[in-house]
């Protein structure tokens, strides 16, 4: 006895297809350093936080301010997945992810200055905590004498 294919069979193996293209093009990207996959990230910032202050500018008419703040929003939803590269590869850069993907739940106005910062240090092209393995060197940003647990 013969059995009948399943319908959409055809959709299933698109889906599988698509799904292993896309993680052989992640894993394509995944070549780059932290360091460049930042400062990408950080071109659709700087173009995401100059949208948002042209919409704050008083007298902008409702509708370009509503388009503005939509192209704010885009900009840091194509940051996004290059920030999460950088964080991946290196993981120095997961506040400038997370602080990109908290704009999901908080008004962008109050992430500019996050933002700015993080792309500041993604943009001088510099490692933040400079410390050579083994050399035993405490960086600057460490206390070197912390409290005791006790007190």
């Amino acid at each position: 006895m013969r059995r009948g294919r399943r319908r959409g069979g055809g959709r299933l193996l698109a889906t599988v297809v698509a799904v292993t293209a896309g993680a052989v093009g992640l894993s394509a990207c995944s070549g780059q350093n932290g360091q460049a996959l930042a400062q990408q990230a950080c071109v659709h910032v700087h173009r995401s936080v100059q949208a948002y202050l042209r919409s704050t500018v008083a007298g902008t008419p409702p509708a370009t301010v509503a388009q503005l703040q939509k192209r704010a929003d885009q900009e840091l939803r194509a940051a996004l997945p290059l920030a999460a590269q950088a964080n991946s590869a290196d993981g120095s850069w997961n506040a400038l992810m997370t602080t990109i993907s908290e704009s999901a739940t908080v008004d962008e106005g109050h992430l500019i200055p996050g933002l700015q910062a993080q792309c500041v240090v993604a943009d001088a092209n510099q490692n933040v905590n400079p410390q050579t393995p083994g050399s035993g060197t405490t960086p600057q940003n460490v206390n070197p004498k912390p409290a005791s647990p006790g007190g």
